[in-house]
């Protein structure tokens, strides 16, 4: 077992292979799925040396049991235990830090995602794609009804202001090259919204992130989502990467709308008054007009400084 207070120091330090495959899975209180998970995972047939490493994320139900009598009947499994929960992100970037391999495949421990579909995950990154997903748009998808229109509409926003479609923002079944989420590893969260911030990173840098359809089961235990905190969240996180990345993808339309409603309250002032003069609701628009356009330009300025 890894302690929390070691974890800092394994971050980057892992001894890489470039033959064989590490696959990390975030745990945190899944008594009722995690076993069903490792025996599969161990018994994928994936084509190259396997590890997989569980990331035990401060559980306080049977799941580090559960765990420990997985690890002793997998050899290639390793347990690296929080003593605290930090987050779903956390985990994964400690499964990171911890990988043996230089092909890094994520998955959850509630038995919601197919595992035998990694292999065609790999193989998207075999022929070089720097992040493959498995998107929940199969013919068996189990996402609550509550949580569909949040879901749906983060999704179409971060289409928008990454440029490209995205059929799923979120899902947490991926292979990587390690290196790729290395290089972002200074922005990526905590918490559930690195998934969403490692695609939106992605997209607006031009990697390549290839797709495959998945079915989604039903999930093993409770879910740690929240539904309106979590949406809130995320849609601040979305604008937020973006302008990291596009900030004139944000920018542009604010101004626009803003000069749209500059024009209506000036063709007012000047045309459907009594006496024309510009009112205070003209020179606002105005203001603020110049102020979003004037910072978006500084943002693009520089967000293109610091790619030099």
């Amino acid at each position: 077992m890894t302690s929390i207070n070691e974890i800092a120091g394994l971050i980057s330090d892992a001894p890489q292979s470039k033959d064989g495959v590490t696959i990390v899975i975030p745990v945190y209180n899944e008594e009722n799925g995690v076993s069903g998970v490792m025996e599969r995972l161990a018994a994928l047939d994936i084509g190259a040396p396997k590890e997989i490493l569980a990331v035990n994320d401060g559980s306080t139900d049977s799941t580090s049991v559960k765990l420990a009598e997985a690890a002793a009947k997998f050899p290639e499994l390793r347990v690296v235990t929080h003593r605290r929960n930090l987050g779903y992100g956390a985990a994964l970037k400690t499964g990171f830090g911890q990988a043996r391999h230089a092909i890094v495949v994520i998955t959850d421990a509630d038995g919601t995602y197919p595992e035998d579909r990694i292999r065609e995950l790999l193989d998207c990154v075999d022929d070089g794609a720097e992040m493959a997903v498995g998107a929940r748009v199969g013919e068996n998808v189990h996402i609550p009804l509550i949580r569909r229109p949040a879901k749906a509409a983060l999704r179409h926003l971060a289409s928008y202001l990454a440029g490209t479609r995205i059929p799923d923002l979120n899902s947490g079944l991926r292979a990587f090259q390690r290196s790729h989420v290395m290089a972002y590893k200074p922005i990526l969260p905590n918490g559930f919204s690195f998934t969403t911030t490692i695609t939106l990173a992605s997209l607006t840098n031009n990697h390549r992130v290839d797709y495959i359809d998945i079915d989604y089961a039903h999930r093993s235990g409770n879910s740690k989502i929240r539904p309106i905190a979590d949406t809130a969240l995320f849609i601040a996180l979305i604008i937020r990467t973006v302008i990291y990345f596009n900030p004139l993808k944000v920018f542009y339309p604010v101004a626009t709308m803003l000069f749209l409603g500059l024009l209506a309250t000036l063709g007012n002032d000047l045309f459907l008054v009594d006496e024309p003069n510009l009112s205070d609701k003209t020179v606002l628009m105005f203001v603020a007009f110049i102020q979003i356009l004037s910072v978006g330009l500084l943002a693009d300025l520089i967000e293109k400084k610091a790619r030099l």
